[in-house]
């Protein structure tokens, strides 16, 4: 386990602001939620994808030829699933205080929004894990998830 100050600072403004961009755009902002999606992301996030990602670079190490990357691809992309995706809706929902919003729904709406996610979600983890050097990929990473963290809060009211 390695422990890397920048990624810890980087996911916790990152995905804090994508959520914090969404839930202006859904009217939900509240402090608790700011302040826990930074702090799950600094902490839980910032830890897990690094590390998952070095488990791809040891199981499926850089080559040329396409079915390399796009294992690579497909491994980054099966991380991020609709299990993935569903606790990241119960940590909003914890975060924001919203308990009762914490049902089995979360599943369905998370496989939707995986499904519909997922063309361009595998082309951007392409990207991120073929094309950019290991210590660049949690921040790009991050990046495409603040994003993401839009479309996921939009995507429950869809």
């Amino acid at each position: 386990m390695r422990f890397n100050y920048r990624n810890h600072v980087r996911g916790s403004l990152i995905y804090a602001a994508g959520d914090t961009a969404a839930a202006l755009l859904q009217h939900e902002f509240s402090w608790s939620r700011l302040l826990g999606v930074a702090f799950i992301a600094g902490t839980i996030y910032a830890w897990e994808v690094p590390t998952y990602f070095r488990w791809i670079d040891h199981r499926v190490p850089h080559r040329p030829g396409w079915t390399a990357q796009l294992r690579r691809a497909s491994l980054a992309l099966a991380y991020f699933n609709p299990l993935w995706i569903a606790r990241h809706f119960v940590f909003i929902r914890l975060c924001a205080g919203q308990f009762d919003q914490i049902t089995w729904d979360l599943l369905p709406m998370a496989a939707r929004s995986f499904l519909l996610n997922a063309p361009v979600s595998l082309l951007v983890n392409y990207y991120i894990q073929n094309k950019l050097q290991a210590d660049r990929r949690f921040l790009v990473s991050a990046l495409f998830s603040g994003v993401m963290a839009v479309y996921y809060a939009l995507s429950a009211n869809w």
